[in-house]
């Protein structure tokens, strides 16, 4: 079964079950009639004790109900397919007693208000690091041989939240890095309303830090928008690499790449591949540019050139894109670069879409506080847990 089909069209909210599923047994220590699979360190120290990182945005005076036990509901309510507050609240009032006991619901549970105004007042940034470092903690350990030249790649991308709005009107926009080899969003952040993607890329580098604990070797992709020299350096300094796309907002670096002898530059890879209706071949070169000052963009070892051509419908078209990389070539062979360039795609593909046509994102109008970006974690974490657990959906067989 597709993930996407696991919300219901005939109805205001997705099939959700009440119970804690048996995916986050670790919330409490497994259930009783179950004897959970062998699980990392990160798991046995449990989702709730994860969230008791998450600060307490309440009056202390007069709390009575535990903010780690709603923050674990609201977890299991969206992974098991909630799309808004209000469906986080039904899925909590359909708890049985034995299951709100475990989460530390003493004093019965809270009405839907006290649940939206709750969650709507988080910190939305310190939620999704807590939840990206609880699933990468628990995420089990690759056990296939990864090929010599194997590094782990982020993709990083904006998106804006249709359905949400700011104070002043505006719309919400937040900015994700994403472990293109577990589907895991490492971190996200939002973009101020007077400002764009550009200031929030150095913060999204401190939250996957975070959660990483170091950037050392790992490449990062991103679109165009950030060709940008204070995030070339940044990275670097960093220990980490770039691998970006040159476009007209760097007009001298873009014709410096496009002025290179390419035809004289042999075919470094190239992939043929046919679905969804379409046929299309990618082409890549790359070269090692050693004239006077090199590429004209920090820490470039490599300028790359690839052609997509696709054949769709009788119809071709061809597509040029050029690119820079902060590898040499023997680190970064063309093949590399083929399968680097495309995992730009990952989180667009499998993150941002499923947001939109599972949980149905852009039609969900949260517009009060930080209400956008914490729904919107909740759904990262739901993804990401899926994807690094493919035997509790097929989801993971999408990627």
């Amino acid at each position: 079964m597709e993930f996407s089909t696991l919300h219901d069209t005939r109805g205001p909210h997705p099939p959700m079950s009440s119970c804690l599923i048996p995916a986050l047994s670790a919330v409490a220590g497994g259930t009783p009639d179950t004897s959970p699979p062998a699980v990392t360190e990160g798991e046995c120290a449990g989702l709730l004790h994860a969230l008791s990182a998450v600060p307490d945005p309440r009056d202390p005076r007069g709390v009575r109900y535990p903010l780690s036990g709603l923050l674990a509901v609201a977890v299991c309510a969206v992974l098991a397919g909630a799309s808004s507050f209000a469906a986080i609240t039904d899925w909590l009032h359909d708890l049985d007693e034995p299951a709100r006991d475990r989460l530390g619901f003493d004093h019965g549970v809270p009405v839907g208000t006290t649940v939206w105004r709750l969650l709507t007042r988080l910190d939305d940034g310190l939620l999704s690091t807590v939840l990206a470092g609880w699933l990468t903690a628990r995420a089990r350990e690759v056990t296939t041989p990864r090929p010599h030249r194997y590094r782990t790649v982020i993709a990083v991308d904006g998106k804006t939240l249709r359905g949400a709005r700011r104070r002043d009107g505006g719309q919400v926009h937040l900015l994700s890095a994403l472990d293109t080899s577990t589907g895991i969003v490492l971190a996200q952040v939002t973009v101020s309303a007077k400002s764009n993607e550009i200031p929030a890329f150095a913060p999204l580098l401190d939250a996957v830090e975070t959660v990483l604990g170091s950037l050392a070797g790992l490449l990062f992709i991103a679109d165009a928008l950030h060709t940008q020299t204070a995030h070339a350096n940044e990275i670097a300094a960093r220990g980490a690499h770039l691998m970006i796309p040159t476009k007209g907002n760097q007009p001298t670096l873009f014709a410096q790449l496009k002025a290179l002898p390419w035809p004289d530059v042999p075919v470094g890879d190239r992939r043929r591949d046919t679905g969804h209706g379409r046929r299309e071949t990618r082409t890549v070169k790359a070269i090692t540019v050693h004239t006077p000052g090199g590429i004209r963009f920090p820490h470039a070892q490599q300028a790359i050139r690839i052609i997509r051509t696709r054949t769709t419908g009788g119809k071709t078209s061809r597509e040029t894109t050029y690119y820079t990389v902060s590898l040499p070539a023997e680190q970064a062979q063309p093949a590399d670069l083929q399968d680097w360039a495309r995992r730009e795609w990952h989180i667009e593909n499998l993150v941002h879409h499923v947001r939109d046509v599972t949980f149905r994102e852009d039609l969900h109008q949260a517009r009060t506080g930080t209400g956008p970006a914490v729904i919107a974690t909740l759904r990262n974490t739901s993804i990401g847990y899926h994807r690094t657990n493919p035997s509790v959906s097929s989801l993971g067989k999408a990627g």
